[in-house]
């Protein structure tokens, strides 16, 4: 009998310290995740309440300075959104994202206008492989007329930065419209935006990719990890700009080559259309 009880006794003890040992593990994991979350969270704040100080202490002074402030101005309404919700270190990285991108519009504004840029911004997600606009250039699509160039003009006074948009490659450039402006609102990229990046950068020397690689979200290949799984692949997957996305910039929707999912369905969205394990999600 004391055998037994020396026995149970011994694997009591021997659970009791496993528990306990576990019970550390997993505190120090929690710890640490925290406080790379918090880590995370505060660099974010750091960049939104530099936008936050110019958006209200600049005013553009032309169309195009206007439309750039304006847009810097959205960039923070949703950077601030994002952070009040970020439970994550990547939601905390999006707003951060969309701080910096507001920076950017900042800084055109500020270029137009003739004032000294600010101190130094950290590139965009993809904003390297997604090139720039390096000539002039007006296409007709769906109707209207659409032009683009490196430099501001009375028509072209919407400015982009260059990076990615719902997982896509867009040049930084001055463009008549917004093209990009629907995916950033809603992370899905319709079918004609494919054809409109075919007209309006096929050959162009700085866009050093293709209508297809767009389409499946590469550029051209020279991004890490940032820029692929992490932000314009599996984990981040629907919203991309306004201040109801938290979510991500790329991902579920859009993870893989165009016509991946034709036909069979996939878990890319709402049950697997037509294309909804990869590429573009379009609306028809």
């Amino acid at each position: 009998m004391s055998a037994l009880l020396l026995i149970a006794l011994v694997v009591v003890g021997g659970v009791v310290f496993v528990t306990m040992a576990q019970g550390r593990q997993q505190k120090a994991l929690s710890t640490s995740q925290n406080n790379e979350l918090a880590d995370a969270v505060a660099d974010a704040r750091r960049w939104i309440e530099r936008l936050g100080s110019q958006v209200l202490s600049i005013s553009g002074s032309d169309a195009a300075s206007t439309q750039a402030m304006a847009d810097a101005s959205e960039r923070y309404n949703a950077a601030s959104s994002q952070i009040s919700t970020a439970q994550t270190v990547k939601q905390a990285q999006l707003a951060r994202e969309s701080a910096l991108e507001g920076l950017y519009y900042v800084n055109a504004a500020r270029q137009i206008m003739g004032l000294p840029e600010g101190p130094s911004i950290p590139p965009l997600e993809g904003q390297r492989s997604a090139g720039s606009v390096t000539e002039q250039r007006t296409i007709e699509h769906e109707g209207h007329t659409i032009s683009a160039s490196p430099v501001a003009t009375a028509e072209t006074p919407n400015y982009y930065p260059g990076g990615r948009v719902a997982g896509r490659p867009v040049p930084a450039g001055w463009y008549s419209e917004p093209w990009w402006a629907s995916a950033l609102r809603t992370g899905v990229w319709t079918m004609g935006s494919m054809f409109l990046f075919s007209a309006m950068f096929n050959g162009m020397a700085g866009v050093a990719y293709s209508a297809s690689d767009f389409e499946s979200g590469v550029g051209d290949g020279s991004e890490g990890d940032f820029g692929g799984d992490d932000f314009g692949g599996d984990d981040f997957g629907g919203d991309a700009g306004a201040d109801g996305d938290a979510g991500d910039m790329g991902g579920g929707d859009e993870g893989g080559g165009l016509f991946d999912g034709l036909f069979g369905g996939g878990d890319g969205g709402e049950g697997g259309g037509l294309f909804d394990d990869g590429g573009f999600d379009f609306d028809f």
